[in-house]
């Protein structure tokens, strides 16, 4: 099991921490600096589910931005266990992923997600939704 617990800002009560999940090292690297640096929040990552749920439960996220697609536990998956958990069954978690379709997309709702963003995506969207779920007001 390959712990990733890479982030560069510090961990403060002001700043929400996000915990983002993503087997893509580069989506992992982009997402994980744009929620440092243009949205002020920390954060932690984990390349598959299982580090995921881990750190999770570790570290209590403010934020779960999960891709669904991962090589060890699928998100959908990853979310059922979240929210069967007493300590992550609250985390705001949406999907970061490529599964586009209706279907897709009902599927992730339906286990759990409070929601979803389709890649390729806007900052603009990324943002919409970290701001919505950290319920703090947007900085643009």
């Amino acid at each position: 099991m390959q712990f990733s617990s890479k982030h560069t800002a510090p961990f403060t009560a002001s700043r929400p921490l996000v915990l983002v999940v993503d087997d893509n090292e580069d989506n992992l690297l982009l997402i994980s600096l744009a929620v440092e640096q243009l949205f002020n929040c920390s954060s932690i990552a984990a390349a598959n589910g299982e580090t995921a749920i881990i750190l999770a439960e570790l570290y209590q996220p403010d934020l779960i931005l999960l891709d669904i697609v991962l090589p060890d536990l699928d998100g959908v998956e990853a979310i059922s266990r979240l929210k069967q958990h007493s300590q992550t069954k609250t985390i705001p978690i949406v999907a970061v992923t490529a599964l586009a379709k209706e279907e897709d997309c009902d599927r992730i709702m339906a286990a759990g997600c409070n929601g979803y963003i389709s890649k390729p995506y806007m900052l603009e969207d990324l943002e919409t939704v970290i701001y919505r779920h950290l319920r703090i007001p947007s900085l643009v």
